[in-house]
Order: C-alpha cells, then structure tokens, then sequence
C-alpha cells in the first residue's frame, strides 16, 4: 500500500505542524492553569485557538466526503494529522476532530434525518456545542 501523503496532505501536515508549534505547544501550561482555574467550564484559551484553527481552515478535518463541510479526507489521508494533532491530549479539540464528537458527528452525517442534523450535526460541526457517548447494559448501572 502507498502511504506517500497527497500533495494536499502534505499541505495540510505543514500548515498543522506550524499551528501546533506557534499555539499550542507554548500554551500546554497555560492550558493546564486554565483548566484548574476555570473547573466545569471550557478554558477561554481553547476557545480562542478554535476561532484562530478555523480561520486558518484547520477545521473538521476528520470530516470525509459528506457534503458537510469536511475536508473530505479519507482515513488514510487524514491519519498523520491526527497523529500530529493527538501529541498533545488537548489538541484535537482545537481543530474540532476530538472524540467523541467526531464519531457522532459521521453518524449524524450518514443516518441523520435533515430535522436531527439540523438540531445536532450544524452546531457540531460549528463547535458550539460537544456531544458525548453513552453506554449501558440490562440490570447494570455502567
């Protein structure tokens, strides 16, 4: 199998990487600080660095071909960015590709009804809102 990155990919690593060394490795302990100081609440920095990733079209990068806004990658092409994204625990939420959202959001995209993606697929994928992963079992509370 040919694992050489698309030009386009290629694109997107150098672009990434930058991102990742200009603002979010000089702020893993500012983003500690914050997450201590601002309990229960979302840090402001993270909400800053998601406005500057979205700008700089580092956006739902997971996304695949869905007509959704994605970058339309596939999971082979996506996979070194999220290796560069997943250095740093934090990071992948920046970029609107952190877990369990993303999962839920390719859900919403395939199996939604247009009435549930429009309550839960657009403000997912515009980052105003996060989503979560429930499980449990008969007569166990897990």
């Amino acid at each position: 199998m040919d694992f050489e990155p698309t030009p386009r990919v290629k694109d997107l690593q150098v672009r990434l990487s930058a991102f990742m060394d200009a603002h979010i490795h000089p702020n893993e302990r500012n983003f500690k600080a914050q997450v201590h100081a601002h309990r229960w609440t979302t840090p402001p920095l993270m909400e800053e660095l998601k406005a500057k990733a979205r700008e700089q079209g580092l956006w739902n990068l997971f996304m695949p071909g869905h007509g959704h806004g994605g970058a339309g990658l596939s999971n082979l092409e996506y996979a070194p960015l999220a290796e560069t994204m997943g250095r740093v625990f934090w990071a992948a939420e920046v970029f609107n590709c952190s877990a369990p959202d993303t999962g839920n959001m390719e859900v919403f995209a395939r199996y939604a009804t247009p009435e549930q993606q429009a309550r839960w697929l657009t403000p997912l994928l515009a980052g105003e809102i996060r989503s979560a992963y429930l499980m449990t079992e008969p007569e166990v509370g897990s």
